[in-house]
């Protein structure tokens, strides 16, 4: 894949180079700030961007406003977040998105090199690459989980591994359960979030704003 970088540390940003480039990937351009980002994109949008949360000028959300942006301006780059932060209301609006091709992780991950490569893959691919963690936080500031209440211990496993962005085939390896079993338990949860004769949306993107509270 063709791949931009958005990190203003130095010494991961060019880590992240030199592991792209060994897997194959081609690194397009590596720059310290999000304005750098936008400009770059612009003049030759890549695969994906891998774009950090907090960069300069004011350290607060500078990477990720600029991820939205190009989900805004070029629906067919995959945005890949890697932070060591959960901004609350921007993850929520990438979380929800139903364009595919997004991700957001925690740099831990970083360490777990196959997994961070993993999540770039399902990014670049159009799908979705949520940390489990991330979901968590979110979750934790959630106050409208009443439609919850109804759900099964399993059920509310898969509607995890939804808001996580895996499809059902990924959901059955990861509980070690077969894939007709998902899809019954996908269809329990939009009957019991009352989504089923939704029309004109998404249910699976319905069925995570209930789950996050939005």
């Amino acid at each position: 894949m063709r791949v931009m970088l958005a990190e203003d540390s130095t010494l991961l940003r060019e880590g992240l180079v030199r592991l792209l480039a060994e897997e194959g990937h081609e690194v397009a351009a590596a720059v310290g700030d999000g304005g750098a980002l936008l400009a770059a994109v612009a003049e030759r949008p890549p695969d994906v961007v891998v774009v950090d949360v907090r960069m300069p000028p004011t350290h607060t959300d500078e990477g990720l406003r600029a991820a939205l942006e190009i989900r805004r301006r070029w629906p067919d780059v995959g945005v890949l977040v890697l932070s060591q932060y959960v901004e609350k209301r921007y993850a929520a609006e990438l979380i929800t998105a139903d364009t595919g091709g997004v991700g957001y992780l925690l740099k831990d991950r970083v360490a777990q090199v196959e997994e961070f490569l993993d999540a770039l893959d399902r990014v670049g691919a159009g799908g979705a690459a949520f940390d489990p963690e991330v979901v968590r936080r979110l979750l934790a500031h959630s106050t409208h989980a009443d439609p919850l209440s109804r759900l099964t211990p399993r059920e509310r496993d898969v509607l995890d591994h939804m808001a996580q962005g895996h499809t059902n085939a990924s959901i059955a390896a990861h509980l070690h359960i077969s894939q007709s079993a998902v899809e019954k338990h996908v269809n329990a949860i939009f009957d019991k979030l009352d989504l089923s004769h939704a029309s004109g949306y998404s249910r699976r993107v319905l069925a995570v704003l209930r789950y996050l509270g939005s």
